[in-house]
C-alpha cells in the first residue's frame, strides 16, 4: 500500500470536476525598490547581526552541539558565525521546488517566477453573517478545507485555516492532518507545536504518498516563526530536525512587531529578519543539504499608543518589495504578506488594508503567500466571507501576473478596424466574438450592473453575495476520492496516537 505509484494516484483524483487550480508562473517582472548603495547597506547589516551580535538558539542543547561541531562561536546560547559561510550553507537550499499534492495536477512549485497562495493560518476565532464571532471547532475547520479545495484561486491548502478549539490540543493536528488528506488534494502543511506532532505530520505524509515517492520529494513542510528579536526556540529547531531531515520543507518566518520585537525602523526590521531566517536556513542545510527553505518575513507596523498591530500600512509594504529582492540576492524563496487587516469584518477598512497589502505581495515576489485569503482582526478570526471575498480577487492578480500585456498580432486586433467604421463599435465583430469569452477577468462577487437591476435582485452587498456563495460551494462539494487502503491506515494511525496520548487543553 505504501508504495503507491503516480499512475494510480493520478487514476483515483480524475473523477472529479474541481478545476486544478494551477500555481502562478510568472511573466509579470519584479517590484525592486532598492538601489545598489541600499541594498549593500541592508546586507552588511544583515551580515553585523550575524556576525557581531549574534543569534541565540535556546532550549535545545541539540542544536547548540551541532554548531559546536561545525565551528560556530558559541557563548551560552548565542550562536555567531562568518557571514560568508553562513550565506555558503544558505546556497545550498533549492531556489524552486516542487510540493507534491495528493493530486499531481495541484502539486506546486515554490520558488523562482512562481507564486502560491494559501489561506489564512492561525486564528482561534471564526466569524460568518449567520453565526458571528465564535471559537473555532472541527465543523468550521472541515469546512474550511473544503472551501479552500474547491476554490481554484487557492493553490494550496495552509494548515490551521482555524483552531478547532473543541479538540484537546494534544490530538486535534491529528484530526486537521486527516481533514487536508481525505478532504482535499491540495498540497498542505504539517504540524510544528510539538516535536511528536511534527513527526506524526511526516508519518501521515508517508501513508500518503508511500516511502520511495517521499524519499524523492517534498510533500508535506512545517511552518515556523523564529522568536524575535534574535531567538530561535526549540519548536523551530525540533520541527526542522523532523521535516528537514526527512526532507521535506521548512518555512522560517521571523513575525516582527516594529517597536516591539524589533527596531522602529523598517530597514533595521528588514535586516533583523534576514539574519534570523538565515540563520535558520544555514541550521537546515547543516542538518541535510539541499533541504527545501523558503524564507519568510511578516514585518507589521503598530500603533505606538496602543501596541495594537496595524495592517496594510506603507511600512510593512515597502518592507515586502525589499525583502523580495534580498531573497533573490540569497538565491532562496520568499513567503511575506498576504491580505492582511485589523478590521473586524469585512468592511472598507477590511478591503483597503487587504488589497494594499496583497498588492504589494504580488509585485514583491512572494512565492508563498500564507494568509492570502480570510484574515481579519490582525490574525485572530478567519471570516468564511472573506476568505471567498479575498480569493474572488486573487483571480485578478493571477491575470496580472501570468498574462501581463499580450501583444500578439491577435491582441493587436487589425482584422477588427477592416470591420469598424469610424465612430462605430466594436461589439459584434469577429475579433470580438473570437475572444469576448476571456478577454476580460470577471469576479464572481462584484456586481457591476445599473442600480436598477441591483435594487431588484435585493441590493445585497458583497458580504451577502459572498455568504451565499459560500453556502453553495458547501452544497455542491463532492469529496475527493483516496484509495481504500490509504484512508484505512491513516484511521489506524490516528486512532493508535489518539489512544497513546491524553487529553491536554494547552
Amino acid at each position: 500500500m505504501a508504495r503507491r505509484t503516480r499512475a494510480s494516484r493520478n487514476r483515483e483524483n480524475q473523477q472529479t470536476g474541481v478545476p486544478a487550480s494551477p500555481f502562478v508562473k510568472r511573466e509579470l517582472p519584479f517590484f525592486d525598490v532598492l538601489n545598489q548603495e541600499q541594498i549593500e547597506k541592508l546586507e552588511a547589516q544583515v551580515d553585523w547581526l550575524i556576525q557581531d551580535v549574534g543569534i541565540a538558539f535556546r532550549d535545545d542543547p541539540e542544536s547548540i552541539a551541532l554548531w559546536k561541531r561545525e565551528g560556530a562561536k558559541v557563548e551560552g546560547d548565542i550562536v555567531r558565525a562568518s557571514a560568508d559561510w553562513i550565506r555558503s550553507l544558505c546556497s545550498m537550499a533549492p531556489s524552486e521546488f516542487v510540493q507534491l499534492a495528493r493530486n499531481p495536477e495541484r502539486s506546486v512549485t515554490i520558488g523562482g517566477k512562481n507564486q502560491v497562495f494559501a489561506p489564512v493560518y492561525g486564528a482561534p476565532f471564526v466569524r460568518d453573517l449567520e453565526g458571528g464571532r465564535r471559537y473555532g471547532d472541527m465543523n468550521a475547520f472541515r469546512d474550511l478545507v473544503k472551501l479552500t479545495y474547491m476554490h481554484p484561486n487557492l493553490h494550496h491548502g495552509g494548515f490551521v485555516t482555524c483552531e478547532p478549539c473543541d479538540v484537546p490540543v494534544s490530538k486535534r493536528h491529528l484530526d486537521m492532518l486527516m481533514a487536508h488528506m481525505t478532504l482535499s488534494d491540495k498540497p498542505h502543511l504539517g504540524a510544528i507545536t510539538e516535536m511528536t506532532r511534527a513527526q506524526d505530520s511526516v508519518d501521515m505524509a508517508e501513508i500518503v504518498f508511500g516511502k520511495e515517492i517521499m524519499d524523492k520529494n517534498c510533500v508535506i513542510m512545517g511552518n515556523v516563526n523564529t522568536n524575535s528579536p534574535l531567538l530561535v526556540d526549540k519548536v523551530v529547531t525540533e520541527a526542522a530536525r523532523v521535516y528537514s531531515s526527512r526532507g521535506q520543507g521548512m518555512v522560517v518566518v521571523p513575525f516582527i512587531l516594529s517597536g516591539a520585537m524589533g527596531p522602529v525602523s523598517t530597514a533595521a526590521s528588514v535586516a533583523q529578519a534576514m539574519a534570523e531566517a538565515m540563520m535558520v536556513c544555514a541550521y537546515v542545510q547543516l542538518l541535510r543539504p539541499g533541504a527545501p527553505f523558503v524564507l519568510g518575513n511578516f514585518l507589521s507596523s503598530m500603533s505606538l499608543k496602543s501596541g495594537a498591530p496595524t495592517f496594510g500600512m506603507p511600512e510593512p509594504i515597502i518592507s515586502n518589495y525589499a525583502i523580495g529582492q534580498l531573497a533573490r540576492r540569497a538565491g532562496l524563496p520568499l513567503r511575506c504578506g498576504g491580505s492582511l487587516t485589523a478590521s473586524k469584518i469585512e468592511d472598507a477598512q477590511a478591503a483597503y488594508e487587504s488589497a494594499d497589502s496583497m498588492h504589494s505581495t504580488m509585485l514583491a515576489g512572494a512565492n508563498f503567500v500564507l494568509h492570502s485569503a480570510g484574515w481579519l482582526e490582525g490574525g485572530l478570526c478567519t471570516g468564511f466571507e472573506k476568505l471567498i471575498m479575498d480569493a474572488d480577487r486573487l483571480g485578478s492578480y493571477q491575470k496580472v501576473l501570468d498574462q501581463g500585456l499580450d501583444v500578439s498580432d491577435e491582441a493587436m486586433a487589425r482584422d477588427a478596424y477592416g470591420e469598424v467604421d469610424a465612430g462605430g463599435h466594436f461589439l459584434g465583430c469577429s475579433h470580438t466574438m473570437r475572444n469576448y469569452q476571456n478577454a476580460f477577468y470577471e469576479p464572481q462577487l462584484s456586481d457591476s450592473e445599473n442600480v436598477e437591476s441591483w435594487e431588484e435582485a435585493g441590493s445585497l452587498d458583497m458580504r451577502v453575495r459572498a455568504n451565499a456563495r459560500v453556502k453553495k460551494m458547501l452544497d455542491e462539494y463532492e469529496q475527493p476520492k483516496m484509495e481504500e487502503a490509504t484512508r484505512e491506515a491513516l484511521e489506524a494511525f490516528v486512532a493508535k496516537r489518539k489512544e497513546n496520548l491524553p487529553d491536554a487543553w494547552y
